[in-house]
């Protein structure tokens, strides 16, 4: 379905996780981020582009390589694919690839396209890093903790600032790959609100907005989030950590695998550290 939609921006959202993929028209351009889920939901994504692109090139922006942001890859054969070095080098491609069939598989779904792990045009590999199409300019920054391989991309002139799996209304922080390089990508996250006009921000899951405001208590959302996690580790406080575990917006399975994740790496970066 359409969450939000403005002359410029289309950001659909699918029933699963609340994911959305992000399709923005320039002069220019047209750029989708992370097609998913469903067959009939990215079918809907590649109508809405085809209506809209005219003789624009169409480019395919992943913002990372879980296999939710990349299972509609092969939706979009003839676009140019932006990522960052840390995706077109992922050490674990067969394993993702191997998440999205067994995806279809438990669900009956029979592969609407083939399989497979996106193969990067474009690669970026440092902050600041443009990429300049007509009018239309593409800065990024390497956002990483939730993964290895996180990807910030701002689109202008459209002031339009796509996060991939940060700055959620409602998520907490899964951290995957390192807290303290998540700590350092939200702080990385306050220097972009100073230093690009951003108008709408897009998480990888869950609702756009347009207010600055908002932004900023997202950002904060996250750091007293990981700074209590932290705290919590580091003083061995098995009922904080309980109490944050609560915190998580729909509790399952799955949110308390994330928080046992998350407590594992914390304790491994910033308690395993004090016995060296």
């Amino acid at each position: 379905m359409i969450q939000f939609q403005n002359e410029s921006i289309t950001v659909f959202q699918s029933a699963l996780f609340q994911t959305t993929c992000t399709v923005a028209l320039t002069k220019d351009l047209v750029i989708v981020v992370d097609p998913n889920w469903l067959p009939h939901e990215i079918e809907e994504i590649k109508e809405h582009v085809a209506r809209v692109k005219g003789d624009r090139d169409v480019y395919l922006l992943f913002t990372h390589g879980d296999f939710d942001h990349i299972i509609g890859y092969h939706a979009f054969p003839d676009a140019k694919v932006i990522g960052s070095k840390g995706l077109q080098e992922h050490p674990e491609k067969a394993q993702k690839l191997e998440l999205i069939q067994q995806f279809y598989n438990e669900y009956y779904i029979e592969p609407p396209y083939e399989v497979g792990f996106p193969e990067v045009d474009c690669v970026i590999h440092k902050d600041g890093q443009q990429l300049v199409l007509g009018e239309t300019t593409l800065t990024f920054y390497l956002a990483q903790g939730h993964t290895h391989d996180g990807l910030f991309t701002l689109v202008e002139p459209l002031g339009l600032w796509v996060a991939g799996d940060y700055l959620s209304d409602f998520e907490l922080p899964f951290i995957y790959y390192s807290a303290k390089a998540y700590e350092a990508t939200l702080r990385k996250s306050e220097q972009i609100l100073l230093n690009h006009k951003v108008s709408v921000l897009v998480p990888g899951h869950g609702q756009t907005t347009s207010e600055q405001a908002e932004i900023k208590r997202r950002i904060q959302l996250s750091q007293d989030y990981l700074g209590r996690l932290i705290a919590a580790v580091v003083d061995e406080d098995v009922e904080r950590q309980r109490a944050l575990e609560i915190e998580m917006p729909f509790p399952s399975n799955f949110t308390k695998e994330c928080h046992k994740d998350n407590v594992e790496i914390v304790r491994k970066e910033y308690v395993g550290s004090k016995g060296v």
